[in-house]
């Protein structure tokens, strides 16, 4: 096979006439279908033409004065039930307290409550609904997004949107609607602000966290049982959960439970490193401490009898029992307060005194 300049090649190695060999291209091309390359942009002519918004339907408001009236004084009457609402959640919670014991007070106030609130909450959203669909403007639009930015064109825009959604709305010229929406705004966290306000303690919490039942022989008795603790029936590795004789009597045994819980601990008395002032707040190695955390007031309730390490299973705070229980790892930050104990003429475990320093969680002893 032979290749010249001005030919193609031929089998016999003569050349062919250069307008041959163009015919000879052409119908190569014709005959090979021509391959797109991937990165090749393709414009199609088959696209689906865009169908555009249908036509608008006049809406009942639109077309008849009477109609759009009567929808006005619909959302006002919505929003004043909204009023309404908040004023009765609030008149109920005061009116029907709730009686410590009494569980038909506690039902009557949640049903009153629940029921003002409902009302409040109802009002202002039907309302609003109501409003959007009967008055507002109901064109369909098409938005193009564009970039934000603080130039003067843009805030003269945001003047001028503001002001459209006011002409849809009707916010500004409909001050029956505006007014009662604004009254119902206003009324509805009422109720929020009274229940939550009556949540605080009545009383200054530094106090009632520094005194607990605790006091000088008052006995260390079983939770929940009540059972007094003897001494001898606290074995070394074993841990108790205590609180004070006569507690499960208490009217408020639940407040102060919550205060004077403790964890009763036994250790080799050699084990223990005492500080000054404190050697007689142990009996034989048995040591008391506050069963709250110091953290956020979670219960310590995990003793590890090898190490002797108290752990709070909230935010795992853990506290030593052999150095009066000092924090060895989380974010409390200081150690649980130390319940000073002995025994009575009868071998009972009992209270020397009430804990020497706030229980619970640190901050509440920033105000001492």
């Amino acid at each position: 096979m032979a290749q010249h300049d001005d030919g193609v090649a031929t089998p016999g190695g003569d050349p062919v006439p250069e307008a041959q060999n163009t015919a000879a291209g052409s119908a190569i091309q014709k005959a090979v279908p021509y391959e797109v390359s991937p990165g090749t942009a393709v414009v199609r002519t088959d696209n689906i033409p865009n169908p555009g918004f249908p036509p608008h339907r006049e809406r009942q408001t639109d077309l008849d004065p009477k109609k759009d009236k009567r929808a006005e004084r619909q959302v006002t009457s919505l929003f004043y039930l909204s009023i309404v609402g908040s004023v009765f959640a609030v008149a109920a919670y005061i009116a029907f307290p709730i009686i410590p014991g009494d569980m038909g007070s506690v039902r009557l106030n949640t049903l009153l409550l629940g029921l003002g609130i409902t009302l409040g909450l109802l009002g202002i959203g039907i309302g609003a609904v109501h409003w959007a669909k009967q008055l507002m403007r109901g064109d369909e639009l098409v938005e193009s997004r564009h970039g934000t930015r603080g130039s003067d064109t843009t805030r003269a825009r945001a003047v001028e949107i503001f002001t459209l959604g006011n002409q849809e709305s009707g916010f500004g010229r409909r001050s029956l609607i505006r007014n009662s929406l604004i009254g119902a705004l206003v009324l509805t966290p009422i109720p929020a602000v009274a229940l939550f306000r009556d949540l605080a303690p009545a009383e200054d919490p530094v106090p009632l966290l520094q005194h607990t039942m605790w006091k000088k022989g008052t006995r260390l008795t079983r939770d929940p049982s009540g059972t007094p603790i003897k001494a001898e029936d606290v074995t070394i590795g074993s841990a108790f959960h205590v609180i004070p004789e006569g507690l499960n009597d208490e009217e408020d045994r639940l407040e102060e439970k919550a205060k004077a819980a403790v964890l009763l601990m036994r250790l080799k008395p050699e084990d223990l490193n005492v500080s000054a002032g404190k050697e007689t707040w142990n009996y034989d190695g048995i040591v008391a401490y506050s069963k709250i955390c110091t953290h956020v007031g979670c219960p310590v309730a995990l003793y590890e009898q090898q190490t002797h390490h108290l752990l709070c299973p909230c935010h795992q705070s853990q506290f030593d029992m052999k150095h009066e229980a000092k924090v060895i790892f989380g974010p409390a930050k200081r150690p649980l307060p130390q319940l000073p104990i002995t025994v009575d003429s009868e071998g009972y475990l009992v209270a020397r005194s009430d804990f020497h320093e706030p229980v619970g969680p640190s901050f509440w002893e920033r105000e001492l």
